[in-house]
């Protein structure tokens, strides 16, 4: 269990006047004064009246406020505890500037917590500007110290990253597309082995119970003229995919993967487009040889910490990466169609969505290389290949 905490900036209130808890004990008598008290009168012209030298509005509006602080904040009772926490706030704040190369404004001459709540605003603008994915900085304090996280957010947008194999089946079986077929088959073996994209026949992924549901829904319906239809678009859903999947299996495919894009010499723009694709999804899988897409899925936002009692997080109200990323089995027809409203029915009754998601440290410790770099490319990478894939059939009669 952590025991950090989030310390909110510019909010206290006065801390209150320590009262004796008793009166002091009376050591002699109270003796009666020399001299008969003076009696004051009442003036009778009572009190003088007091005016503003000129309009109170002109004055209120020449006049510049602090921001009012929350009534709902205490400043800790000792100096010297406020001392400390500005000075390891002001180092972690130079640190995190330093990293993301940034000017923070200079703030030490206001008190605290001013200082630390216009320095917090400043640092929160200006990242906000200069870093792409750049999402929240919270200001943590544990015992010992205090110091900045910041968090960076690939945003996917509510996308459906969702990979059709039935136009690479077609494709392999046109010789005309042979090579350019088997190249995407490489990439498709990249994804599958390497970054771990969840594939629709296997029954521990999301898209294998939707299509599950789908035939069990057709079959409970009544016979009409779509029925049959409907049926033969299932089974060739699964066909193709279990098909595919030997394919995809097969490690020849990685292996061979810089071999056939060595051979690929572009008959047009199409083939010319595919082969850029998978030049980019070698390099990734050059540069990042083992990583997968769900390296970086991001913690609850309600509760970053929240698990269970076997240390898995509470998903039930979020949307998670395997769900909305995916092979699955093609983009057209009636099965595609119910398939996208039923997800989407689905979706909407989520409360938030995972994406991959980063947090820097600054508490005078080294900061870690990790980034997004690798997420930022593969998602690029399927947002290609997905449109080669679905606009393949017009390409090719072009």
């Amino acid at each position: 269990m952590s025991y950090a905490q989030t310390y909110p900036i510019g909010e206290t209130k006065n801390t209150r006047r320590k009262t004796a808890k008793t009166t002091s004990p009376t050591v002699d008598r109270v003796r009666p004064p020399d001299e008969k008290d003076k009696r004051f009168w009442r003036n009778p012209k009572g009190q003088t009246k007091v005016c503003s030298h000129q309009p109170a509005s002109n004055g209120f509006l020449r006049t510049t406020f602090l921001p009012r602080l929350k009534e709902t904040e205490t400043v800790p009772p000792c100096q010297r505890i406020i001392l400390k926490m500005e000075m390891d706030f002001y180092k972690s704040l130079s640190q995190m500037a330093k990293h993301y190369d940034v000017e923070p404004r200079p703030t030490n001459d206001f008190e605290y917590p001013y200082n630390m709540a216009f320095a917090l605003s400043d640092i929160e603008q200006k990242l906000k500007n200069k870093v792409i994915h750049w999402d929240a900085v919270r200001l943590v304090q544990d015992k010992k110290k205090t110091y900045f996280i910041s968090e960076e957010r690939y945003k996917t947008g509510s996308t459906l990253y969702y990979i059709p194999v039935v136009p690479l089946y077609t494709m392999l079986k046109d010789k005309s597309r042979k090579k350019i077929a088997n190249l995407i088959l490489s990439v498709f073996s990249y994804l599958y082995h390497i970054a771990d994209i969840p594939y629709y026949r296997q029954e521990n992924s999301y898209l294998y119970w939707q299509y599950e549901m789908l035939t069990d829904w057709v079959e409970e319906d009544e016979e009409n003229d779509d029925t049959d239809h409907y049926k033969l678009e299932l089974q060739q859903a699964k066909s193709i995919g279990d098909a595919m999947e030997q394919k995809l299996f097969n490690p020849i495919n990685l292996q061979r993967f810089e071999q056939r894009i060595n051979t690929i010499i572009p008959k047009d723009e199409f083939e010319g487009e595919c082969l850029k694709m998978a030049v980019e999804a070698y390099q990734l899988y050059q540069e990042y040889p083992s990583a997968g897409i769900f390296r970086n899925a991001q913690r609850s936002a309600t509760d970053p910490e929240e698990e269970d009692e076997n240390g898995y997080e509470d998903d039930e109200n979020r949307l998670t990466m395997d769900k909305y990323i995916s092979f699955y089995a093609d983009s057209k027809g009636s099965l595609s169609d119910n398939l996208y409203d039923t997800v989407n029915n689905e979706f909407n009754e989520y409360g938030e969505i995972q994406e991959p998601a980063i947090s820097k440290c600054f508490d005078g410790r080294p900061i870690t290389d990790n980034t997004l770099d690798f997420e930022i490319r593969l998602f690029t990478l399927l947002d290609n290949l997905i449109y080669l894939l679905n606009n393949y059939k017009i390409k090719n009669n072009e």
